[in-house]
């Protein structure tokens, strides 16, 4: 069967930037809208059934009820079952289960810190992000139905055709002690400040070092502060670290909604596909994922910071439905 996945994360773009910044509000109200318009693309370009997940706010059953009362619902739609725990871990659980599953695709709606949960629990099925959150490097402003119809594109495409329109990601990986601790997709922020009661790390003023997979200065966030220094792509096969102890230069960066500020910096250092940066750590820390403090460290303790093309499997969306419409998947008339 043809089938899809949405994962709808409900708490993205709520955390404590959007207190301390001028950042976008998208209301889960409108991610119900997102959604409906995904299934609605999905269902025209062949998609057979959708699955989506469980969430405290109840999207996927409101969506369903939106789409049956109105009609438009021609395919199967269901809600994963699986308990939620009203944290990064349901969209963790959902990923991995869709991909059991076999789902050819999946669709989600938050921030890179949606995304990296998400990455942890999928590793051949090909993913589709869209930004919802507050930091949003990693996922993409797409349309939702046009964001559907990729996903139905890659849902009824061979496997030679997905090859063709997707991508391995790089990612980060932290280990200790040769224990891999966890992932990060964009970047990996080490910062002096212990408090972790907040998820999204913002005291600029402690943070000691960045490590990223990509930059550049026309996104928000950390990895920002090394894209004002140069470009760096996900196709590079190279990450680049920043040293924010150091004063060799003074850039500008956009590092949050409407807040741009001068950071004192040294020079990027290249860490090549593949390699490693080590860091000892001189005071205790903190080291944040793509926006979010998730590892603390103690003084004395060697982490490896690790880049590896081991990340989600990227749908290249507009490759996907330029190649789709070069097979004249979307003329119907053809005698």
């Amino acid at each position: 069967m043809k089938a899809i996945g949405i994962i709808a994360n409900p708490a993205s773009g709520k955390d404590i930037r959007r207190l301390v910044s001028h950042a976008t509000v998208i209301d889960n109200h409108e991610k119900i809208n997102i959604v409906e318009r995904i299934i609605l693309a999905a269902q025209s370009c062949g998609v057979e059934k959708v699955y989506i997940m469980p969430d405290s706010y109840q999207m996927g059953y409101k969506v369903y009820d939106n789409l049956v009362n109105s009609g438009e619902l021609d395919i199967d739609l269901d809600i994963l079952d699986m308990k939620i725990t009203a944290s990064y871990k349901d969209s963790f659980r959902a990923a991995e289960l869709m991909e059991e599953m076999g789902i050819q695709c999946i669709v989600a709606l938050g921030g890179d810190g949606t995304s990296r949960a998400i990455a942890k629990g999928i590793k051949n099925c090909p993913l589709i992000s869209l930004s919802t959150g507050t930091n949003n490097v990693y996922p993409e402003m797409i349309e939702g139905t046009v964001a559907g119809i990729a996903a139905g594109i890659i849902a009824i495409s061979s496997p030679s055709d997905i090859l063709r329109t997707c991508s391995r990601n790089k990612r980060i990986e932290i280990y200790r002690d040769g224990e891999l601790l966890d992932i990060a997709l964009v970047d990996a922020v080490i910062a002096r400040s212990l408090y972790v009661g907040s998820k999204a790390i913002w005291e600029f003023d402690d943070i000691i070092k960045i490590i990223a997979t990509r930059g550049n200065p026309f996104s928000i966030g950390f990895s920002t502060l090394i894209g004002s220094c140069a470009i760096l792509l996900d196709q590079d096969d190279f990450a680049y670290s920043l040293d924010l102890t150091q004063n060799d230069q003074v850039i500008l960066a956009p590092i949050a909604a409407g807040i741009v500020r001068t950071f004192n910096v040294g020079f990027l250092e290249k860490i090549l596909l593949d390699s490693s940066y080590v860091y000892i750590a001189e005071e205790k820390g903190i080291i944040a994922l793509d926006g979010e403090r998730e590892v603390q460290f103690s003084q004395g303790d060697k982490l490896e910071f690790r880049i590896t093309r081991q990340g989600p499997l990227h749908v290249d969306v507009i490759k996907t439905i330029e190649l789709a419409q070069k097979n004249k998947f979307f003329i119907k008339n053809q005698q």
